[in-house]
């Protein structure tokens, strides 16, 4: 029989909203493993993946009838133990020959590089797809990813949520099966109000179609797409601009089997309260789409999006309206309540909250970091009063209503609250900024006293988990060290600000108490840690730190396509300022697009294995031009010379680029003294002379990277 679409659907009760899209993912995956397992030519990239907030469906375009034929082997005993010194068999070959129901003039040798052993070999007819498939279908519902599967009714079996149907067809033939207590058919299920009846499908390929004559639109994306414009239209109808993340679209489309879009409002006094609080409410809560101004400015105007097609939207509209104005209420109140305290009140409160054990209340930690933050701006030019000022804000908004109910909105309404207690502009922005970035693809803190404190706090967290003992471990990262460790290097580098980071990582740790840094001493086979060195620990702390951070550049770098080997190239000389760190990496990246060089890193290559085997003495000291000899040896002495005075300056001014198109020039020189000059000279005092010259060349290009690494 012809190949034919194979489509699998089970129909449940409502899916938990965020789980839905990595069901559907892990079912689909878990159905294309398990045919191609027995031999069905099927692919991941052939199956079609759909989902609704009461279904998971996979469609696969073309699947045969059965699976091909196979050639079972069987192997037996080695060949050298399967005849005795007579030549007659060996009861384990015998023996081998009856389990397979065979003779051994039947068996067939098998060559391999490890040896040869007997086999015996027999062609079996593929088995029907219809009945594989119900293993198929059941493996796969046991590997999705499901916490706490739940059971219904008296039965055995669990899932995500209760089943109701199940729809398997070949083309437009349906595989008999019984999964979940279900038998499968043909009937699938319309939407719960527009059509809440059974929807008869004749085959696997209008599946799609035929929901969606039952309003329901089972494909992901084009219920996606649905919501974008349903929305855009409701918008127009208020005159604002929508605020839809692909996060809430994703809430709301697998909320939603026929998304339909309702322009709403509240009372503007709700306004006042700021309005991230209010869209924090509306999308946390409602799942509802806000509505700004040309200006960005939250307006009174929402959007709901209903699952049903209403022919009395007012209502929906009323209810919606009714349902967010006692969130609204409830902010408005936490914001007015917070008001009444000033946010500087809050930070005596902070020794109530444990940060950590070994490292004290966040009141600790805050002194810590106003400490570190007031050193580095005193180091960068900034204002070291704000700076101080603003770090014991920081984190006096955690004890405020508001955040209480809404974390995501630490910093954001300390900066609100500081603003209206008569802090400046600019303490109040940093207030907010110095969680920046927040995640991944966020900005850094734009104002420099933010910078400055979202390096400080950073390097304290790092400094104090790491000194307790509780860095990353596999997949698991607590404290979110890895991303702390990443915006602090991407704050350094994109802040402009110049600062060396291995003393900040010691006065760090210098702030923190002996115990905390015994807390994290590795325990010996007696389970008792040995004595604390608090300078060594601290030195070690430093230094595992300081790789821990540059390991996060190694990402960074690959996202901006810099090829690992240039990263490298540079960490190699492990530079202590992350935005000189930067301007190398860049100088590098300039510099392997030039086409001298392959040749200069593969020269400097040689020559640090030339230097590595020769006594380092050797190498030491200046070159005497008086025993170089004409030609070659002394060409590239000279242009070395020249290139030297050259580089001083740009050197000086970190114009790295300029540096490596300037040793560039050496190519020719370096060539040529390689073809012509015999470096391990039978002279001593001629092979050290050439050995301190090649020394000279690597310390020159050593100044900006290690370019053998390339």
């Amino acid at each position: 029989m012809a190949e034919q679409p194979l489509l699998i659907e089970i129909g449940t009760e409502e899916l938990p909203t965020r789980s839905v899209d990595e069901l559907a993912r892990a079912f689909a995956a878990g159905i294309v493993d398990g045919l191609a397992k027995r031999g069905f030519a099927v692919s991941s990239e052939s199956a079609a993946v759909y989902c609704s907030p009461r279904r998971l469906a996979v469609l696969l375009p073309a699947v045969a009838a059965a699976q091909p034929d196979q050639t079972i082997e069987r192997r037996g005993p080695a060949a050298n133990a399967a005849f005795g010194p007579d030549g007659a068999p060996s009861k384990a070959l015998t023996g081998f020959a009856a389990s397979c129901g065979t003779t051994v003039e039947q068996l067939q040798k098998l060559e391999t590089d490890k040896g040869a052993w007997y086999v015996f070999r027999s062609e079996q007819a593929g088995q029907p797809l219809a009945k594989l498939l119900p293993d198929v279908i059941g493996e796969a519902l046991k590997a999705l990813p499901i916490p706490k599967p739940m059971r219904w009714g008296d039965h055995d079996y669990a899932f995500v949520r209760p089943a109701h149907w199940l729809v398997i067809l070949h083309g437009s033939d349906v595989i008999d099966a019984e999964l979940l207590g279900l038998r499968s058919g043909r009937d699938s299920r319309g939407h719960r109000f527009h059509h809440n009846r059974a929807v008869a499908i004749a085959d696997a390929g209008s599946w799609l179609a035929s929901l969606r004559e039952a309003r329901v639109l089972a494909d992901p994306a084009e219920r996606r797409a649905r919501i974008r414009a349903e929305v855009a239209r409701a918008a127009a109808e208020t005159g604002g601009q929508v605020q839809l993340s692909d996060a809430l679209l994703d809430e709301i489309a697998n909320l939603t089997e026929w998304p339909a879009a309702i322009a709403c409002a509240f009372d503007d006094d709700f306004l006042r309260v700021p309005q991230e609080a209010l869209i924090m409410t509306m999308e946390t809560n409602q799942k509802f789409v806000s509505v700004l101004d040309a200006e960005g400015r939250l307006t009174r105007h929402f959007i709901g999006v209903a699952n049903i097609d209403s022919t009395n939207p007012a209502e929906i509209r009323k209810g919606y309206e009714r349902v967010i104005r006692p969130r609204f209420a409830d902010a408005r109140f936490f914001f007015d309540e917070d008001l009444k305290t000033p946010l500087i009140d809050q930070l005596e409160t902070l020794k109530n909250v444990t940060y950590q054990q070994a490292l004290g209340s966040v009141w600790d930690k805050v002194i810590r970091v106003a400490e570190l933050a007031r050193t580095i701006a005193n180091r960068v030019g900034v204002d070291a009063g704000a700076t101080m000022r603003a770090a014991a804000l920081a984190k006096c908004d955690l004890m405020t209503r508001m955040v209480g109910e809404f974390p995501e909105l630490q910093g954001v309404m300390g900066r609100y609250y500081a603003a209206a207690n008569g802090e400046s502009a600019e303490v109040a922005q940093a207030v907010d900024e110095f969680y920046c970035p927040r995640f991944a693809g966020d900005g850094i803190a734009r104002g420099r006293i933010g910078q400055v404190l979202a390096i400080a706090e950073r390097i304290d967290t790092l400094c104090g988990i790491f000194a307790v003992g509780m860095k990353p471990s596999g997949n698991k990262d607590p404290f979110a060290l890895r991303r702390a460790a990443l915006g602090l290097a991407r704050t350094l580098i994109e802040s402009g600000l110049s600062l060396e980071l291995p003393p900040l990582l010691a006065e760090a740790l210098a702030q923190l108490p002996d115990a905390a840094l015994a807390a994290g001493l590795p325990k010996g086979k007696d389970g008792k840690a040995p004595p604390l060195d608090p300078a060594a620990r601290r030195s070690e702390l430093a230094a595992e730190l300081y790789d821990f951070i540059l390991d996060r550049l190694r990402g960074y770098y690959a996202d901006a396509g810099v090829g690992a080997n240039r990263f490298e190239a540079v960490r190699a000389l492990t530079p202590a300022d992350l935005g000189d760190f930067d301007a190398r990496v860049r100088a590098v990246s300039a510099f392997a697009g030039l086409a001298e060089a392959e040749a200069l890193a593969a020269a400097n290559k040689r020559i640090a294995n030339i230097l590595r085997q020769a006594d380092p003495a050797e190498s030491r000291g200046s070159v005497n031009p008086a025993l170089l000899a004409a030609g070659a040896e002394t060409a590239l002495h000279a242009a070395l010379s020249e290139a030297r005075g050259a580089l001083e300056p740009l050197l000086a001014a970190r114009d790295y680029v300029a540096t490596l198109k300037r040793l560039a020039g050496l190519r020719d020189p370096v060539d040529a003294f390689f073809t012509d000059v015999m470096v391990m000279a039978d002279d001593p005092a001629v092979r050290a002379n050439r050995l301190r010259l090649l020394a000279g060349l690597r310390e020159s290009f050593l100044q900006v990277a290690d370019i053998s690494v390339l």
